[in-house]
This record gives C-alpha cells, structure tokens and sequence, in this order.
C-alpha cells in the first residue's frame, strides 16, 4: 500500500499564513478541515503551520505524510446518512518547539502569518512557575507565545501591521481574554518593555471561542481497514461527526478577514459568544465528562453503547434534565431541543468514541464543565446534585488508576495524578472526600463547605468498592423519582 505524501499524491502547495498550536484529533477534525474547505472554496492560499507545543511526541509520523491526511465524516445530518472523506492538503509546515526551537521563533518574522489558532486542552492555558525567559523553549503554552510575539515585535519594529488574530480553541471561558493576559503577565514578570505589552493589546486581537465537534479519531484496531479503504497508509487520518459549530466572538474585521462562513461552514461570528458556550459546555461537554468514570467504571468503553444501555441512558436523561438543564438561563424549548440533539450526536453509529480519549484532563474539565451546574443546583435546592454527585465520586475513584484488577490508563497532568493518588493514601474514604473537595487551589473554593457533599462523596466511594456502578445508579435514579 502506497503511503500518503507529496510523491505519490499530486496537491498544491500553500504559502504560510497560519500558525497552529497544537496538532491533535480536534484540531485535524475542526480547524485544518475548514480552512483546506476554506482554500477550496473561497480561492484561498492559507497554509498552515503546525506547531508541536509539549516535549513528549514528534509528529514524525505526519512529517513524513508531507502534512497530509484525511478526514472522515461519518453519521446523521438532517435525517441523511453522511459518509464523506476529504484530503486535507493545506498543512505547510510542521515544526516541534522543543529540538526546533529556532525554527519555530523563525516564523515570528514570516511577514503573511497573520492568523494564530491553538488547542492545548484545558490544562495549556497556564503559566507554569518555572518558565523563564532564557528557556528555550520555556514550559507553558502562553510563555512560548510571549517569545514568538516579541520575536515579531522585535523583528517588525513594532509595527502594528504586524499583528495577528489569535484564535484559541480550548474550551474555556473567554479563552481569548485569558490567553492575552496570560501572555502580558508572563512579559511583564520577565521584564520587558512597556511598548511591547501595548503592542500586544493594541494590535493584536484575542478572540474568544466556542468550538463543538465531536472527533474521536480512528482507533488503532481499526486503522487497516480504514487505510485499506483510503488506498493509502494514512497514519493520521481521523473521522469526525458531521455536525460542527465555531463561534468567534471579535470585532466585525475577524469575520471580515476571514470570512470562513462564506465557504458554506457554520461558523458564527458575533460580539457576544456567551449564550452558545454556556449551552454547550453545560450540556454536551458536562454530560461528556459526567459519563467518563461512572460510564468506564461500569464496564462501558464506548459513547455509543453507554447512551444505548438502559440504565445508562436513563441516568443521563436525569443528569440532562433535572440537574443540568434547570441551571440554565436560555428558553426551555431552545435547551430540550440542543440535549435531544446531544444524545442523537452519542448515538452515532459510524463513531466509536472511547471513554479513555475523552478522559484527558477529567479532572480540570470537570471543575469547567460541571462544578457551575452543581454550585447553582445547591444554590437552588440547598443540597448537592446526587447524580453529579456520584460522577464526581467516581471520578476520584478512576484516578486511583486501578479498578478490580484492572489498570487504568490515566491521562492527565502528572502533578493532578500524583495529588489525587496520594488523596487515597488518607485512608478511609472520609478523609479521602475531605482532601479532594477541600483542594481550593483546583477548584477555586473549598467544596468540602457545601452541606452534605463530603459525605455524599464518602458514602459513595465507600459503595463503589462493594456494588457494582449499574446497581448503584438504579438506587439513585428510584429515589430521585421518589423526591420529584
């Protein structure tokens, strides 16, 4: 089998005019497909440069496909079965910060880059304390931004042309807003001239984001058949749902610079991005990141089969519509019909979305997608959610990386792992309750205050080591009927 590169797939070339951060399923699936449709259809020359921001990993594999991949779109659209691939071609460069350093500060004096985008999970937009300014490359996303703005700065003179619009894609809250002052709190601790930080805020724009499609990759078993398929040896080609949704909230000249729109992508750009991020990270990411440890703990591996199992589904139209939904301030009808969406969007049977992908970083999604719907349950019912509840307690469960007999493969941060691992070393599941909640330095508070959440959590924990999760959940579900 042939394998995909520039050799043996004849595609054109694109000058670089974007910088990537990031290179994972998400951003192949949402970012690099828009603009190689953008490209095609609008007679664009956007080409992309691909930025590999953390040590571990080389992007070896894609380098050696010339930047190219596939993407596939499988599922539901309108009633209308969808299967379509498309080859993106619009990847110019690939470059790893961390033995290219240099490389990397050399496409800060590119004069067309004018468009910045990232995906560093929830976890990249932070300072780490160690970054300095003679690191090369420091530790920190925003840190290794800073360098490559005032590299730009420096190499323009300053010169407000030379700006960029800086599109994150982490799915947090203003993330453009948080990314800038991120980046000035990092030029500012290491001293640098006022003019700059000006220049930063003044001709430069931050714009904050909504993203949402759900792009599970192909899993490994599956990838011969797929490239058996494709009539190439595509290492990177992933797969995606047919929905997406990419709101841009800036000023009126983002959309009209890039007026990604216009390519027939449903993209919106707006003055105020709140309403659709709240409605999405509420329902679909908080529903997401609810099922990861009840769903894996109970033996399910995949989005699919857990929304089609009974007592799975039923614990998750409760989450939805007695613990999520009343929290939200938009028209009834408006978020009934985007939940019945969601859970049509888990059904997908072209999609196996593996509760282990979506388990990156469980620990920081959770605080950002669900701690604001249990903080207004309690507000509201003077108690805590037990449904959410009960995910919370078995997501401390799942990050003891074992359960009966089987290892758990943890992805996240090793200092979050080591904390919530040395929690159980407490002893009895009291004190393991009371260490999490009461971690004010993750959850911003101390949860361990909310009445009757520590012991809810404890008393959980302690019935997850002797039931199974299904028989638990059934209990929980009958009382919370028994109540309403």
């Amino acid at each position: 089998m042939k394998k995909i590169n520039r050799e043996n797939v004849s595609v054109q070339t694109y000058p670089l005019r974007v910088l990537q951060f990031g290179g994972g399923n998400f951003l192949r699936g949402f970012v690099d497909y828009m603009l190689d449709i953008y490209n095609e259809k609008m007679d664009e020359q956007l080409g992309i440069g691909v930025v590999k921001v953390t040590p571990h990993g080389d992007y070896g594999d894609w380098k050696a496909q010339d930047g190219l991949y596939h993407v596939r779109t499988r599922g539901i659209k309108q009633s209308t079965l969808v299967k379509e691939t498309r080859l993106i071609a619009s990847i110019s460069k690939i470059i790893h910060a961390y033995p290219e350093w240099d490389d990397f500060l050399a496409t800060a004096r590119e004069p067309e880059i004018r468009y910045l985008f990232s995906n560093t999970t929830e976890s990249g937009l932070q300072l780490a304390d160690d970054d300095r300014w003679s690191d090369a490359p420091p530790t920190s996303f925003p840190a290794k931004l800073c360098r490559w703005l005032y590299e730009r700065y420096q190499h323009f003179d300053g010169n407000s042309d030379a700006g960029c619009i800086i599109i994150p894609c982490e799915l947090i809250e203003d993330n453009g807003q948080l990314l800038r002052l991120l980046v000035m709190r990092h030029a500012e601790g290491c001293g640098l001239p006022l003019d700059f930080i000006r220049w930063i805020v003044k001709s430069n724009i931050f714009c904050n984001t909504l993203v949402d499609r759900i792009i599970p990759g192909v899993s490994k078993d599956k990838l011969p058949e797929v490239c058996k398929e494709l009539g190439y040896e595509d290492l990177l080609v992933t797969e995606g749902e047919p929905y997406h949704i990419f709101v841009i909230e800036g000023p009126k000249v983002v959309g009209e610079q890039l007026p990604l729109d216009k390519a027939g992508l449903n993209v919106i750009f707006t003055e105020d991005s709140s309403p659709y991020r709240e409605r999405k990270v509420k329902i679909l990411n908080g529903s997401h990141t609810a099922l990861v440890p009840v769903a894996y703990l109970s033996g399910l591996r995949i989005v699919r089969d857990t929304v089609e199992d009974p007592i799975m589904s039923e614990f998750l139209n409760h989450l939805l519509w007695q613990e999520i939904l009343p929290a939200l301030d938009m028209p009834e009808t408006t978020l009934e019909d985007y939940a019945a969406g969601v859970i049509d969007r888990f059904k997908n049977p072209y999609i196996d979305h593996y509760w282990l992908t979506i388990s990156l970083n469980s620990f920081a999604k959770w605080k950002v997608r669900l701690l604001p719907s249990l903080l207004s349950y309690v507000e509201q019912h003077g108690e805590a959610p037990p449904l959410m509840s009960f995910s919370l307690a078995c997501l401390l469960r799942f990050y003891q990386g074992t359960y009966r007999g089987e290892e758990i493969a943890l992805n996240d941060e090793a200092p979050v792992i080591n904390r919530l691992q040395q929690a159980w070393q407490a002893g009895d599941t009291s004190a393991v309750a009371k260490k999490v909640l009461s971690w004010s330095e993750h959850w911003g508070q101390d949860l361990s205050k909310i009445p009757g959440l520590e012991d809810l959590i404890a008393g959980y924990l302690k019935r997850i080591e002797k039931e199974d999760i299904s028989v638990i959940v059934q209990e929980l579900l009958r009382d919370e009927q028994t109540t309403q």
